[in-house]
């Protein structure tokens, strides 16, 4: 096959995949210690967490999000060896990083978890994985690969689970429904400063949205929204807000409504309560016709995306100026 290098224009040699993620709970004792690892450093009050701690415990203190990342890795073709570190959890990016240098692992490809461009979703994994592999001595080189919010692989999971979202819907409303596409809040500070020149961020989730509703076919309406928001009140952040923007649609004569989560790529907790518990009792007392499309998850054209990835020229590395980190000013 010969030797593939970067210099050459070729696709680069990895001899290991690093999936990168988010991390999540997986019983009940270990939701708050999460949490406080999740907002270290950003002054959210207690009760913030208590009220979050309880959308987890509602589902018996467990996020799906690391299962769909084992599901994940299982689902993988790849001919190098797959190791999976978090952010905020359990199995930690630095241990994992460690067990990597221990078996030899000299350069390895990162494909994080988050499709967009953004501080938290891009550049704070870049710093992680910088973190990790500065507190493991001879740690391997770890090229992360590109954004893929606009790859055919990403695009085509999420189109057919529309589809599929829309064959859920009563038969005579399917050609009338809405498509609502849904992504993670950020403060509007973050999203204007995200990727090189500013406002990646809700550009790229546009252009994600446009190519699955063309995907879809017959120039059918739909619009972006967020959800999740965090922040303190004062803090102005994206909106409007789903649940919101389903009262506005309704209000105005909507028949029905898919919701098609773009910002993520598994169904965590996030996608699980702020759209199967909380729009779902909206949409059910508005009397509103709504389905909610799965994300990527371990759709085959997904999976077979990440090796695609893999077989790329090396990305180059991101401006210093992309995606800088948010100021925090003390409360």
């Amino acid at each position: 096959m010969g030797d593939l290098t970067p210099e050459g224009g070729r696709a680069p040699r990895y001899d290991a995949l690093l999936v990168v993620s988010f991390g999540g709970p997986e019983k009940p004792e270990d939701v708050m210690p999460f949490l406080e690892n999740v907002v270290r450093g950003r002054g959210v009050p207690r009760e913030r967490l208590l009220e979050v701690e309880a959308h987890y415990q509602r589902f018996g203190g467990v996020s799906p999000i690391n299962r769909q990342c084992r599901d994940l890795i299982a689902a993988l073709d790849v001919d190098v060896p797959v190791y999976w570190g978090n952010r905020n959890w359990h199995p930690f990016l630095e241990d994992t990083v460690r067990q990597m240098t221990a078996d030899g692992v000299r350069r390895a490809a990162a494909f994080v978890t988050s499709a967009h461009r953004s501080y938290s979703s891009c550049r704070q994994y870049i710093e992680d994985i910088e973190r990790a592999r500065a507190a493991v001595p001879g740690a391997p080189e770890i090229v992360k690969l590109r954004h893929f919010f606009d790859h055919p692989g990403f695009v085509a999971a999420m189109a057919d689970h529309t589809r599929e979202a829309l064959e859920r819907l009563p038969e005579g409303l399917r050609d009338r429904a809405r498509l609502v596409f849904t992504a993670h809040s950020i403060p509007i500070s973050m999203a204007e400063t995200s990727g090189p020149t500013g406002g990646a961020y809700e550009a790229g989730l546009r252009r994600t949205a446009s190519l699955v509703a063309a995907e879809i076919g017959g120039d059918r309406p739909w619009d972006l929204v967020w959800q999740s928001r965090s922040g303190p009140p004062q803090i102005p952040w994206l909106e409007p807000d789903v649940c919101d923007h389903l009262e506005e649609l309704h209000a105005a004569g909507t028949e029905a409504v898919v919701l098609v989560p773009i910002g993520f790529v598994s169904d965590h907790m996030e996608v699980v309560y702020d759209l199967d518990v909380e729009a779902k009792a909206l949409a059910e007392r508005l009397g509103l016709p709504l389905a909610r499309a799965a994300t990527a998850g371990t759709h085959p054209r997904f999976v077979r995306m990440i090796s695609e990835l893999m077989a790329e020229p090396e990305p180059a590395p991101c401006p210093a100026t992309c995606c800088p980190a948010p100021v925090r000013r003390p409360r």
